[in-house]
């Protein structure tokens, strides 16, 4: 077409390329039509009578390549070229439509692909527990849909009192640097700080042309120290629902990525641009999201730091009211959380098929922090008798031999008196009478200890059922009540079978106890494993006689802790304690009669797993 109209005719090169506001116009004239080949989607009518006319550009300044041609209409041979212009004209109109048309479906999956992203990261950042896991997360997640090369969290504290910005994660694609956490002032002279003092959006083309009157300062100490270059920042505080602030996403150096004309490089061109209005609203959408994630988490942990807490008072209450056992449970916890460790660590043996989840660890944590806190339903008298009879019964009994040693002299000054004896059989038999009664003191004595006994001992003590004393009104009465003589013939120990009731007692109590806890799903087993530690694998344990099918793993590694502890820590009222290698031999015995486990009781062994109880124990 002449250039007066607007048209430039010129033969067709692939080569070509467009200004924004022109249409690109292919015509195949019908002799072309059989020679050309013609490419995918570019089909000429059928005949020979017609003319192609082919679409190459869409008006966005880039000019597809001759193979992306696509045949919108054809015209009968001999049209004039105002036919054509008309008829291209209409088709510039269609063509606008349907640009717009594809812009707007384009941006709308664009949309839609964003929506899913915040989505798939909401459910993330909701799963996540661990707090460096969704720290990472959320700056690799926001970085990813806002394209930033690097990027930074902070989260705001507090240092004695005052508020501070934590540093507390950063990332950049390009460098490689160690990271570590500092604390920064909350004031203006940050960006960071700016934004999460004012609760606005910083949005930077360039760190390096900060307006003058900007409160905020850029610090180019890291981009200096590692060689980078900082271009575009996009800042926006991390917003809870309550409209608190309570940290600061910052990302830098938003990339785009094109690939040039192949004739001339085969590499991708990365460059920096300005983040625009669309990544401030994901980064928005996503801090608000991250907010509360972060917030959960702080929660969360406020609250698990409050339940340890209160775990650790309560053992504090069970140790106060029994001090010898002091620093006992937690002994316990660390041998039982140990030796499970290294079950689940087994690669071959009996245990390579054991597998100890973080959560299964932390809940046997629990249970053998808190499988004596029945304790303090047991009467102090029972839980800290250290001998066979009562507090204050050996007193009694001891005044009672004076009594009766008072009574043998009234009773042979009286005799001599009446038959006349001497002075030397007086002294005689008053000294052989007190000598017998100290001899039974002794024998008490003796039998008050918690330690096995023979059958000597066991004659003695019934023969302190014939020793009398005259009282004040002058009856008979026994040196040895009854009862007495009961608790001094207890075989082993100190605790008869009422008061040892009492004491094995303390698991259901704490079963009872832990039971009234409203615990999360993982911790869930927790009373229930406390409430077994005293089972055994044959069915010898208390309260319930479990069989080995019936006891975890979990509840078996507290069992053998248990025992070697109450053995080896230190001594108890009831028995001293006994060297690690005979707590052992005890132990071994135990898993031979099949009480505890074997193989847990190996590893327990081999791998000193009780060095931990030597290193903890008390003084």
């Amino acid at each position: 077409m002449p250039a007066s109209d607007g048209h430039d005719m010129r033969p067709f090169r692939p080569d070509w390329t467009l200004r924004s506001d022109e249409i690109g116009v292919v015509i195949l004239e019908p002799h072309m039509a059989g020679s050309l080949a013609t490419p995918p989607r570019a089909q000429v009518g059928e005949g020979a009578d017609r003319i192609g006319v082919l679409l190459v550009g869409d008006g966005a300044g880039a000019l597809d390549p001759f193979w992306a041609a696509r045949l919108y209409f054809s015209l009968p041979e001999g049209s004039s070229l105002p036919h054509l212009a008309r008829a291209v004209a209409s088709l510039h109109r269609v063509l606008e439509e349907k640009t717009l048309s594809a812009r707007a479906r384009r941006s709308l999956a664009d949309r839609t692909i964003e929506i899913r992203a915040l989505v798939d990261v909401g459910v993330a950042l909701s799963a996540e527990r661990d707090r460096d896991a969704l720290l990472e997360t959320i700056l690799s997640r926001a970085r990813a849909l806002t394209q930033a090369d690097a990027g930074s969290l902070y989260l705001l504290d507090e240092r004695d009192g005052a508020p501070v910005l934590q540093f507390v994660r950063a990332q950049n694609d390009t460098v490689r640097f160690d990271f570590v956490e500092r604390t920064l002032p909350l004031d203006d002279a940050s960006i960071a700080g700016f934004v999460a003092r004012s609760g606005r959006v910083v949005n930077l083309a360039d760190v390096h042309a900060i307006a003058p009157d900007a409160p905020y300062k850029f610090d180019p100490g890291f981009d200096k120290k590692h060689g980078y270059r900082s271009r575009s920042m996009l800042a926006v505080p991390m917003v809870t629902p309550g409209g608190r602030t309570i940290g600061v996403l910052q990302l830098l150096n938003r990339q785009t990525r094109e690939i040039p004309d192949g004739t001339i490089t085969a590499f991708m061109k990365v460059q920096s641009v300005p983040f625009g209005p669309e990544n401030e609203e994901v980064a928005r959408a996503l801090a608000a999201q991250a907010a509360v994630a972060v917030e959960n988490r702080r929660l969360t942990e406020s609250i698990r730091l409050l339940f340890e807490g209160f775990v650790e008072a309560s053992v504090t209450a069970i140790e106060q009211r029994d001090p010898t056992t002091s620093g006992h449970s937690e002994r316990v916890a660390e041998l039982a959380a140990s030796l499970a460790e290294l079950a689940d660590r087994a690669e071959t043996g009996p245990l390579a098929g054991v597998r100890v989840s973080k959560e299964e660890l932390r809940e046997l944590r629990y249970a053998a922090v808190l499988h004596d806190f029945g304790k303090v339903a047991v009467r102090e008298q029972v839980l800290v008798k250290a001998r066979k009879l009562p507090p204050g019964a050996a007193a009694l009994v001891r005044s009672r031999i004076e009594q009766a040693i008072l009574s043998a002299a009234a009773d042979v000054w009286e005799k001599a008196a009446r038959e006349k004896w001497t002075e030397k059989k007086i002294a005689v038999t008053l000294s052989d009478r007190v000598a017998s009664l100290e001899r039974a003191w002794k024998v008490i004595e003796k039998a008050d200890e918690p330690s096995l006994f023979g059958g000597e001992i066991a004659a003695e003590i019934g023969a302190l059922a014939e020793l009398t004393y005259r009282d004040f009104t002058g009856a008979l009465r026994p040196v040895i009540a009854p009862e007495e003589i009961a608790y001094l013939s207890i075989p082993r120990g100190s605790l008869n079978a009422r008061e040892r009731h009492e004491i094995e007692s303390h698991v259901t109590q704490t079963f009872r106890f832990l039971s009234k806890i409203p615990w999360t799903p993982d911790l869930a087993r927790v009373p229930e494993w406390a409430y077994a530690h005293h089972e055994k694998l044959d069915g010898s344990g208390y309260p319930r006689r479990l069989s080995a099918a019936q006891i975890p793993l979990a509840v078996r590694a507290i069992t053998i802790s248990d025992i070697f502890d109450a053995l080896a820590a230190r001594d108890r009222p009831y028995k001293p304690a006994v060297p690690s290698d005979r707590a052992i031999e005890i132990l071994e015995g135990e898993a031979a009669r099949g009480a505890v486990d074997a193989d847990l009781l190996a590893l327990f062994i081999s791998e000193k797993v009780f060095v931990r109880a030597l290193e903890k124990k008390s003084p």
